[in-house]
């Protein structure tokens, strides 16, 4: 397939000469032989006279427009497209841009009901899925770059993050909508793992990073059966509990879900896999067997201080607490370490009193905050010296998608 455009600047593209010359180009491009030739709403009519009588049948006329600014609603969708195909277009495109992940839920809606072939998008890391996802809705195609580092729209994947990543070769209407919902998701290794595990079943569902800004509203937006589940990450996995129907035991105790499932009558179940990761993780780096047994693991009358109260702080604190390790939480909001020390029998620091908690040598110190995640992958609770200092055993452990 052979594209030809040549996006002036007044449409967020980089030609700056005058239309007719522009036309010409597009023109020759025609008698070439290239597939599609796109041109912008604004000047549709101008191009279309131009080119009056001289288009080849085999070449595709798709007629633009581009918001940079926002996602308009449903309705002014709906009149762009009848606009766009007034004017002659044998193709729709609609480009749009997302402020929020949910809007991409209008450019879907608009897609599936569109009577004419259409390519819907939307820009910016929070529209990734209109691109990925744009088979499942009906989108005519969609765009990735050759080159990561020379996108031609915000929020452009490449092509090979489309192929192999996202195995959009094989989504369809009947395709599952999997994913992590978290902020920030960009630096999330998730896709590549879960994608390539659902490949490797036979599964039909794809698995994507989810930039969201509310997560009881991305939930409720997207409420399809086709969207049946999620891992959670920062900074949701306290406030998914209320946004769940149910709570397996583990999750409603520790206060905090990693998992959530849509069940075929919509309700949503949430679970917690974190602290088996977390601690299962922790006995492996301390050489121990990792079983189930407390007696035997290396965690067993261990002093571990988990740095962050959240989440993730709450479901490493159940997990040790469980194997028997002796807890100190310490948290920047004291009374948030207070709390979650009391549910677990521990103690409770101040963040600033960490740099000088000096108890122990081998203490294990958990940290369960965003420092040291991207993209200040550098970052630790307290100076990288203390580790050696003190025989701290460090475990970055921000973001468990299970």
């Amino acid at each position: 397939m052979q594209l030809s455009q040549c996006r002036p600047n007044w449409e967020g593209g980089q030609y700056e000469g005058d239309d007719a010359t522009r036309f010409e180009a597009l023109r020759l491009a025609m008698e070439l032989g290239v597939n599609y030739v796109d041109i912008e709403l604004k000047v549709a009519d101008k191009f279309i006279s131009f080119i009056y009588g001289s288009k080849p049948e085999k070449c595709k006329l798709i007629v633009s427009a581009h918001n940079y600014g926002s996602t308009p609603s449903c309705e002014e969708l709906a009149d762009l497209v009848d606009r766009i195909q007034a004017v002659g277009a044998d193709i729709v495109k609609i480009a749009t841009t997302a402020n929020d992940i949910v809007d991409v839920s209008r450019m879907f809606q608009v897609m599936v009901h569109c009577q004419v072939p259409m390519i819907g998008l939307v820009m910016g890391e929070k529209g990734l899925m209109s691109r990925v996802l744009s088979p499942k809705f009906g989108g005519y195609l969609t765009f990735g770059s050759l080159d990561a580092t020379k996108v031609s729209a915000p929020g452009q994947p490449t092509v090979e993050e489309l192929l192999d990543i996202y195995n959009i070769r094989r989504i369809g209407p009947d395709t599952k909508v999997l994913g992590v919902i978290a902020n920030p998701v960009k630096q999330s290794k998730s896709p590549v793992l879960h994608n390539t595990c659902l490949q490797s079943v036979g599964y039909n569902a794809v698995y994507l990073p989810l930039l969201a800004d509310n997560i009881a509203r991305f939930l409720s937006t997207y409420s399809s059966p086709d969207f049946s589940g999620f891992s959670c990450s920062l900074p949701f996995k306290v406030d998914a509990v209320q946004c769940c129907h149910e709570h397996d035991p583990v999750a409603k105790s520790i206060g905090a879900i990693s998992t959530i499932i849509r069940r075929p009558d919509g309700k949503l179940v949430g679970y917690n896999n974190d602290y088996i990761g977390a601690i299962s993780a922790i006995e492996d780096g301390l050489g121990g067997p990792g079983s189930k047994n407390a007696a035997v693991t290396p965690l067993a009358g261990r002093l571990l201080v988990v740095v962050g109260a959240g989440g993730a702080g709450k479901a490493i604190a159940y997990g040790a607490k469980e194997k028997g390790a002796r807890i100190v939480v310490a948290n920047r909001t004291y009374e948030k370490a207070v709390s979650l020390a009391a549910a677990v029998g521990g103690h409770a620091l101040r963040l600033a009193e960490l740099e000088t908690f000096r108890p122990e040598e081998g203490m294990i110190l958990a940290n369960a905050t965003s420092l040291g995640m991207y993209p200040n992958v550098d970052g630790t609770p307290i100076p990288k010296v203390s580790f050696l200092l003190n025989a701290i055993i460090y475990c970055q452990i921000a973001r468990v998608h299970i």
